[in-house]
């Protein structure tokens, strides 16, 4: 069985997300009209989310929306305090390759907040009620997209089970948090998950084998 190249795969990534980037920056409206009932699941989702919430469930997926700053950054950090310890020029290069993916798709994020501007989902309908209010732009969610490419960049480096299930169980987990909490639409979380991913993938060209 073939499996597709890395280069297939990076086209695919960056080729959906593009589009449709580009069909929101484009036409709008129109844009806009053909994800109305998207809008509609979006709220039904997010609606029966926060029916279902409970203080212990809530306590949980507070806590790990809020791990994703201590993964981003230690996953890194510790991997390159490994590399200088033990004088591993491998771990060290793909500490850089992790921090780099990570960085490029908090940047990356930024920039499509600023340019497709969704209001966050209580915002937007006065029935989604949110754990706690966050600021600023809903598309992409920043948190799903870093741990994502942390997540996708550890995999990348090293593919074992025990890497990549405990990374992606850790990423998804932080981006379903986010529309628990009241504060990202599943939509905004798919589309993270997809651009860390992908940004992970593009920049694999970094990692040392």
């Amino acid at each position: 069985m073939q499996y597709p190249s890395l280069s297939k795969l990076k086209l695919s990534f960056w080729g959906m997300f593009v589009g449709q980037l580009m069909l929101l920056m484009t036409f709008p409206g129109k844009a806009m009209a053909q994800q109305s009932s998207i809008q509609q699941w979006d709220d039904r989702i997010m609606i029966d989310l926060a029916s279902h919430r409970t203080p212990k469930k809530t306590g949980f997926y507070m806590f790990m929306s809020n791990s994703y700053k201590y993964g981003e950054i230690g996953i890194p950090a510790g991997m390159f305090i490994g590399g200088v310890i033990s004088n591993d020029q491998q771990l060290r290069q793909n500490a850089l390759y992790v921090a780099s993916s990570t960085a490029i798709t908090i940047g990356a994020t930024a920039l499509i907040k600023l340019i497709v501007k969704r209001p966050r989902p209580f915002i937007k309908n006065i029935k989604i009620i949110p754990v706690y209010e966050a600021s600023y732009y809903s598309f992409p969610s920043g948190h799903t997209s870093s741990t994502m490419a942390t997540a996708t960049a550890v995999s990348i480096a090293y593919p074992k089970w025990y890497v990549i299930a405990p990374s992606f169980l850790w990423a998804g987990t932080v981006g379903y948090s986010r529309s628990y909490l009241g504060v990202h639409y599943p939509t905004d979380v798919g589309a993270g998950a997809l651009l860390g991913a992908g940004t992970a993938v593009s920049m694999s060209f970094m990692k040392k084998p």
